[in-house]
């Protein structure tokens, strides 16, 4: 059979979703649970593959196993089993041709910033002391929506054949003392995320123009967009997949 695992995670301390030779991952973390747990090797695909640090409140993972158990009775086991930085939320059946990354229709990711030093929040938002005009991020949000290449936001080394991305939604909003970006696509490039919102951020104090984010696009070439914003305030929100992969 094949299932699904719905979960969410702090990325603190981990090197990122995806395995890593010499480093701790998310991925990793879950697999040596589960083994343990069903007593045979299990390996989970994600639904995507966070950067070492940033977080997710809602992912996806799928695994095979002929093992049977109650997924309630696995979801609670290996709650007890992770550490407290990852919940599994709920297990479920699907199609035998199901795949948690393949058949992702999109994923949403959340920016926070706070403009104003809290000593609570530091660990989990990017403080920024300049003020931003919000306005003007927005305004550069809209052209997002003219390109579908977006080499220009990804990393240099990466293994993609393309770097087309179908951007759905993307805009800036106040949520009481935080300034919040939310992103939605078909898929993302790796630091794609990171590097958007470090361009709309010197586009909001006024080191860019709205119009520089046409050429910066256009220009394919990773040195010509903003900065990379720290990862630890960005948070993968929601995964959607089509409604019949469910049993």
């Amino acid at each position: 059979m094949k299932y699904f695992i719905e979960l969410s995670y702090n990325g603190k301390a981990y090197h990122g979703w995806q395995n890593q030779p010499k480093s701790i991952s998310v991925q990793e973390v879950i697999e040596d649970s589960l083994s343990k747990l069903l007593g045979e090797s299990i390996a989970i695909v994600g639904a995507g593959r966070t950067d070492a640090g940033v977080h997710a409140s809602q992912m996806f993972a799928h695994f095979d196993t002929e093992i049977a158990f109650k997924e309630d009775d696995l979801v609670y086991k290996l709650n007890s089993f992770l550490p407290k930085d990852i919940a599994v939320h709920t297990i479920f059946k699907v199609k035998a041709e199901a795949h948690a990354r393949f058949d992702a229709l999109s994923r949403t990711y959340l920016y926070r910033i706070t403009l104003k030093k809290n000593v609570f929040t530091f660990d989990n938002t990017f403080y920024i002391k300049q003020e931003l005009d919000v306005d003007k991020m927005n305004e550069a949000s809209k052209i997002l929506f003219q390109y579908k290449d977006f080499q220009c936001f990804s990393k240099s080394k990466t293994d993609v054949k393309t770097y087309d991305c179908d951007i759905m939604k993307a805009s800036w909003f106040f949520k009481e003392d935080e300034l919040h970006f939310v992103i939605k696509a078909d898929r993302f490039l790796r630091n794609m995320v990171r590097a958007i919102v470090g361009t709309m951020i010197n586009i909001g104090i006024g080191k860019l123009n709205i119009e520089d984010l046409h050429t910066i696009i256009i220009s394919k070439n990773r040195s010509e967009a903003g900065f990379s914003v720290p990862a630890h305030a960005l948070y993968l929100i929601e995964v959607e997949y089509p409604n019949n992969l469910k049993l």
